[in-house]
């Protein structure tokens, strides 16, 4: 039979495809193991056994791919005795293997999130956790999220510490509150992010876990009152509640506090040397003047700029910001302050404001391409850089410059370790980044970008852990001041030198600052940082 042998050699030859083949193999598998045909391998739990097919668990579970292909001896046995996971789990991954589903319910989610964990199914891991969030109650929250925590489920964990941030006051009223231990009731309280109407809504909630366990906490009160904003409760509410409980009347560390609280509204002057006031500003110095933008006073976030002008010695009122912003960062460039991102009592911010210090007038620029809060700004070779933060469930490691020619923000490459509340500056055309926290521990390394390169190197860490961190460069080096380290606020200081790449510590702050900002303002006489 002639067939054309002129035709051109793409042409003596086609490829059939049929597209339905995979969809319909699979059910046919699901019956033939239903049957009990061509099984070779059991799965054994406890007292329950499960027949299936190699090449099936194979192709479709991690777990099994790594038995079966690296010629371990479970691959070449016929029964194999599994632990680490319940008979009912295995059953439903193993039915999921040959259907691609799987059911999800109140009764199965915490054993199947625990063994599709163990058998490396992450998408179903990750289905599992979408149902807790989904879930999530102010009754339950707190359960969920230490039960991410025991999964190491970043996704869950951040989720779960959103809603408490936002549903606090009810996450305070349930039982799972009241049995939380001592760490984890500090760890909680003790949060920027919370959003409360008042600091009453901390205090009742301390007073009722206390009192919850009298007997075995009513030793550790004093540690839980001073992580209470005593200062932002109104006086009224320190004289009338405060100061007649019992446990408060007691102890002397609690009325040492609560004396420290009464300073707050009788004595203005002294406000600055309070421990318990918090604010999260946002600072840049332009034409010798050091300026304030937003924060949080303990209550609520803050939209209003503050301008200290050193030769008068004086602070004045800017313009408000179009926003209220807390968490926020802020670079200098050309005649223009840039405040990107920041936090607003509700959820973390992208849009960024531009300020003209000569005409007091605030103009809105493209939004950059996350959320960032608690993120690291700074200005550098005519480009204003954004690095790390979070979003409120992620912590970053992403980079991304502004272009104020174009108005565009642009992806740049990523640092090398995840940062919020990190300390970021430029020196010598390049950008630093240091300290903060990753999410799971508080961090003392740093980094440093190179724009010409376009690449990212570690330098010496600094002597400290350093959360919420302000760096200022200042004199040819970086000034690390301040800063959290996960136990208690830092005062000293300590500065870079970039020929050397050592740190040295220098005579620290008189105040016990946790989360200062710092401006360096150049004078004819000295250099001195300004906080």
């Amino acid at each position: 039979m002639d067939l054309g042998e002129s035709l051109e050699d793409e042409q003596k030859f086609v490829i059939y495809k049929y597209d339905d083949l995979f969809s319909e193999s699979f059910p046919l598998m699901k019956e033939i193991r239903r049957l009990g045909k061509l099984t070779d391998v059991t799965l054994k739990v406890e007292d329950q056994t499960f027949s299936a097919h190699r090449i099936v668990l194979a192709s479709t579970i991690p777990y099994f791919y790594a038995m079966f292909t690296n010629n371990m001896a479970e691959s070449r046995i016929k029964e194999i005795t599994m632990k680490e996971i319940e008979p009912s789990a295995l059953e439903s991954l193993i039915n999921f293997s040959y259907s691609g589903q799987v059911r999800i319910d109140n009764q199965n989610v915490q054993s199947l999130m625990v063994g599709a964990s163990f058998l490396q199914l992450l998408k179903v891991r990750n289905a599992c956790a979408d149902f807790l969030i989904s879930r999530f109650h102010p009754h339950n929250v707190l359960g969920i999220r230490m039960f991410g925590n025991t999964m190491s489920c970043t996704h869950l964990i951040q989720a779960a510490e959103k809603y408490i941030d936002q549903n606090f006051t009810k996450v305070s009223q349930s039982d799972e509150f009241l049995a939380l231990d001592f760490d984890e009731l500090i760890d909680l309280i003790k949060r920027d992010e919370l959003n409360v109407i008042s600091e009453e809504v901390i205090f009742e909630a301390c007073m009722k876990w206390v009192k919850y366990g009298e007997e075995k906490r009513a030793s550790m009160f004093p540690q839980v009152l001073a992580q209470v904003r005593l200062p932002l409760l109104s006086p009224q509410f320190l004289a009338d509640r405060v100061a007649r409980e019992e446990l408060i009347r007691s102890s002397h560390q609690c009325r040492d506090l609560l004396d420290e609280a009464k300073d707050f509204h009788l004595m203005p002057e002294r406000r600055g040397l309070l421990q318990s006031f918090r604010s999260r500003v946002g600072v840049a110095v332009m034409d010798g003047k050091l300026y304030a933008f937003g924060g949080f006073n303990g209550s609520e976030r803050l939209s209003t700029v503050e301008v200290y002008d050193p030769r008068k010695n004086i602070w004045t009122q800017g313009s408000a910001m179009n926003c209220k912003r807390s968490a926020v960062g802020v670079a200098a460039l050309n005649d223009c302050i840039y405040v990107c991102g920041g936090y607003d009592g509700v959820t973390s911010l992208n849009t960024v404001e531009c300020y003209c210090p000569k005409t007091d007038i605030w103009k809105t620029v493209a939004p950059m391409v996350k959320y960032r809060s608690a993120g690291g700004v700074a200005a550098v070779n005519g480009y204003v850089y954004a690095l790390g933060g979070h979003d409120g469930l992620s912590i970053f490691d992403s980079v991304e410059r502004y272009d104020p020619l174009n108005d565009v923000w642009h992806k740049m490459k990523s640092m090398l370790n995840r940062r919020c509340r990190l300390g970021v500056a430029a020196l010598n055309g390049k950008l630093y980044a240091c300290g903060g926290y990753d999410g799971n521990s508080f961090l003392r390394s740093v980094e440093v970008y190179d724009p010409i390169k376009n690449c990212w190197s570690l330098v010496t860490p600094m002597n400290c852990k350093r959360s919420r961190v302000a760096l200022a460069a200042n004199m040819g080096k970086l000034w690390a001041i301040g800063g959290y380290d996960g136990e208690t606020n830092l005062s000293t200081v300590e500065v870079y030198d970039t020929e050397t790449d050592e740190w040295s510590f220098v005579p620290s702050m008189c105040a016990h600052s946790g989360g200062v900002g710092a401006g360096v303002i150049r004078s004819e006489k000295s250099f001195l940082p300004k906080t």
